[in-house]
C-alpha cells in the first residue's frame, strides 16, 4: 500500500499494490498491522455501506466529540469525489479541504481523521460506497455544514443543477455558523 500525503494533516490516499493476471486481480482492502505502520494507530469498529444514482451528493457530515469518527473510505462500484474539509478550529488548515477521486477502477481509498466534515457525490451512473468508522454512530452528535458554503468553494465537478440532496443535506449551516466541539 502507497500512503500519499494530502495539505490537510492526517488526511491521506491509499493506494494497493493490485496484484493482476488473465482472471482478474487481486488486492489486500484492509491490512490493521501495515495501517497502523503506515498511517496511525486505530481500532474500526463499524462497516457501512452504501448505493447512490449519479448525481447525489451525501454531506458534509461529521460526529461531534466523545463520538467524532475517523473514516476509511473506498467505493467498490462506480466512481466518485470525496471530500474532506477541516474543521479543527486550532488547525492551519481549518476550513481548508482535500479531494480524492474515488472509482472501482482505481482502487483508492481515502482516510480522514477525527474532526472533518465528510461528504461526496456521485460521478457515475451509480455508486456503491464502502467506509469503516473508529467509532459507533450517535444521532445526538451529528452536525454538518452546507455543501454549497461559499467560504469552502469545493469544486464538486457536477453541475449544481444536477445535485440530488435529502431534505436533511439542505439545512446545514454555514462553515462560519458551525457549532462544532473541535
Amino acid at each position: 500500500m502507497e500512503v500519499i500525503k494530502t495539505k490537510i494533516e492526517g488526511v491521506v490516499i491509499l493506494e494497493p499494490k493490485l496484484f493482476k493476471d488473465e482472471r482478474g486481480y487481486f488486492f489486500e482492502s484492509f491490512s490493521q498491522r501495515e495501517f497502523e505502520q503506515k498511517v496511525a494507530p486505530i481500532r474500526f469498529v463499524q462497516d457501512n455501506e452504501s448505493k447512490s444514482s449519479y448525481g447525489v451528493l451525501r454531506g458534509l457530515h461529521f460526529q461531534n466529540p466523545p463520538f467524532a469518527q475517523s473514516k476509511l473510505v473506498r467505493v467498490v462500484v462506480g466512481e466518485v469525489l470525496d471530500v474532506a474539509v477541516d474543521i479543527r478550529k486550532n488547525s492551519p488548515t481549518f476550513g481548508q479541504y482535500v479531494s480524492c477521486l474515488l472509482t472501482a477502477e482505481n482502487h483508492r481509498q481515502f482516510f480522514l481523521p477525527q474532526g472533518m466534515a465528510h461528504g461526496f457525490v456521485v460521478l457515475s451512473q451509480t455508486a456503491i460506497f464502502q467506509y469503516k468508522c473508529d467509532n459507533f454512530y450517535n444521532p445526538q452528535s451529528e452536525g454538518a455544514i452546507a455543501w454549497n458554503d461559499p467560504q469552502l468553494n469545493i469544486d464538486w465537478q457536477i453541475d449544481p443543477k444536477n445535485v440530488i440532496l435529502s431534505e436533511k443535506d439542505k439545512k446545514h449551516p454555514l462553515l462560519s455558523e458551525l457549532k462544532s466541539e473541535f
